[in-house]
């Protein structure tokens, strides 16, 4: 029996409001964070993730009270990221009521910090959350031509996009987030290139983010090899429907949950 494709809203989390902008520019308000996840479980979503983009001291704690106030209300798998930086962060936002937690800065400058969450918490508790772009003119070659990128797709990391994601797999890691930096925002559909060599490179699961602009953008990023979709202001602005994806993947001849 196949497995159903997850359809994922993106909370992107700034002092306690959901924020959107384009390749991490610009930033609007969104809405509360809590409304939009109630919105978003009655309307079917699969699960959620909550990035918490300002990651300072304050906005961990705002985010936490955002993780709780979520939890009491919606009852799908919840991911939580950013500023995640130890074992204690990760306990901090599961006992709040994330199901699991993204790790990306802190894993880049430290890699073995992958090794230790998951043996400590399970792998199914720990995303490795991936910014890849292809590689700029005049920037450093890399073997696939897409490297990692930090400060929201602004700095190369100097690293492989395809062979991070699969060291990330054998440090221990359930699943990948993998954002297209390129894409980020801009409406234009996924990155297949980038979905597929990743998908090529892993055996655990992938969700495709960044790009999507219509329903019809979403079965081709599962042809690709993504195992989920995300979204961000599409879904917010109320311009696609977690439904009308679903009829879309349904379509295509994938299964869904109802």
């Amino acid at each position: 029996m196949a497995v159903a494709i997850r359809v994922i809203p993106c909370l992107d989390v700034d002092q306690g409001r959901v924020v959107k902008g384009v390749n991490f520019q610009g930033l609007v308000d969104a809405g509360d964070p809590v409304e939009l996840a109630a919105r978003y479980d009655a309307e079917g979503a699969d699960e959620l993730t909550f990035l918490d983009v300002s990651a300072s001291k304050d906005g961990r704690g705002t985010m936490l009270d955002v993780v709780r106030r979520t939890a009491d209300q919606v009852f799908i798998p919840l991911t939580v990221g950013g500023g995640v930086r130890s074992a204690e962060d990760v306990d901090q936002l599961l006992r709040a009521g994330a199901d699991k937690v993204s790790v990306n800065t802190s894993a880049i400058a430290r890699p073995e910090l992958l090794r230790e969450l998951s043996q400590r918490f399970g792998a199914q508790c720990i995303v490795l959350s991936v910014d890849a772009r292809r590689v700029p003119e005049g920037g450093t070659p890399q073997p696939s031509g897409f490297e990692v990128t930090t400060h929201g797709g602004s700095r190369s990391a100097g690293i492989d996009a395809i062979e991070w994601a699969r060291q990330g797999e054998a440090l221990g890691v359930g699943e990948i987030l993998l954002n297209s930096m390129d894409g980020d925002g801009t409406k234009e559909g996924f990155d297949l290139d980038l979905l597929a060599a990743v998908r090529e490179a892993v055996n655990i699961p992938v969700i495709a983010s960044g790009g999507a602009g219509k329903a019809e953008d979403f079965p081709p990023a599962v042809e690709a090899g993504a195992n989920a979709v995300l979204a961000a202001s599409i879904f917010h602005f109320g311009e696609v429907t977690i439904g009308k994806v679903k009829e879309a993947l349904i379509d295509a001849e994938y299964e869904v949950r109802q």
